[in-house]
């Protein structure tokens, strides 16, 4: 099976090589959230400690998480298109694992995830953002980022094998993605949300998987914002883990019984 997902890993990650503008959307959309963030929104958002540079890195580790988010819409797109073509067809009359499919496309997107967070970390370190952290701690932000992202992939893959169309795909990964990552603590601390919204703020995968990130980094909140508190947010890291491990236990089987069914057809 893994033979097989190293085979389709490298066939998808060819298609990325390609499609350049593939890469170019990934990496550009991030790179203009972090300028408008850090330097039109920032000042009002982030409060005096905008112009000393804490905002921006208290909006770094959001922008990873939404841009490794955002990037799993590529594997919606990618399914949908490969099921629109016949690829998925092709797969199913050769002597290979059905999940060594949906593995390999996601293992794609994590090499695409990888990349861009490299442009995003370069990105980050020209807007005065820095790791406040250990190397190790450091080393495993960007592997709780990219678990995350993982998780999501599996997401993405659902909803790209029961998605009619790229066009009906292009819509359905992207559209869940707004209130995921806008409601948490990506880009104001999840305290200042009111009501239900903060509450579901406190409880969004979103938000564990971004103030962990920030712990591992070092990055602290600007001066006088409130603290998270909270099982979630004291266990940040424990509960991304766990989001993610039930995120991908929930989707990955859906994910194959739906490959399953639609390569039946």
């Amino acid at each position: 099976m893994f033979s097989d997902a190293g085979v389709v890993t490298w066939r998808n990650v060819m298609n990325v090589r390609r499609n350049p503008e593939w890469l170019l959307g990934a990496t550009a959309f991030p790179i203009m959230f972090v300028l408008m963030f850090a330097y039109v929104f920032g000042g009002a958002i982030g409060g005096p400690g905008a112009d000393g540079g804490e905002y921006r890195e208290f909006l770094i580790a959001g922008i990873f998480a939404q841009t490794v988010a955002f990037n799993s819409s590529y594997t919606v797109i990618g399914f949908a298109s490969d099921l629109q073509k016949g690829i998925i067809d092709r797969f199913r009359a050769l002597p290979m694992s059905r999940l060594a499919v949906i593995l390999g496309r996601t293992t794609a997107d994590q090499v695409l995830s990888v990349v861009v967070l490299v442009v995003m970390s370069i990105c980050g370190l020209l807007i005065g953002w820095r790791i406040r952290g250990s190397v190790v701690d450091a080393v495993l932000g960007y592997l709780m980022i990219l678990l995350f992202a993982f998780a999501l992939s599996w997401v993405g893959a659902y909803i790209g094998l029961i998605s009619r169309s790229v066009e009906v795909a292009n819509s359905a990964g992207l559209i869940w993605m707004f209130p995921l990552t806008f409601i948490s603590s990506a880009f104001v601390p999840q305290e200042s949300l009111p009501g239900v919204l903060g509450s579901i703020a406190d409880w969004n995968p979103f938000t564990a998987a971004v103030n962990a990130t920030r712990d591992l980094f070092g990055n602290s909140s600007p001066a006088g914002w409130p603290e998270p508190s909270g099982w979630p947010a004291e266990n940040a890291a424990l509960y991304a883990v766990l989001s993610c491990v039930v995120i991908i236990a929930i989707f990955a089987p859906l994910a194959t019984a739906q490959y399953r069914k639609v390569a039946s057809k």
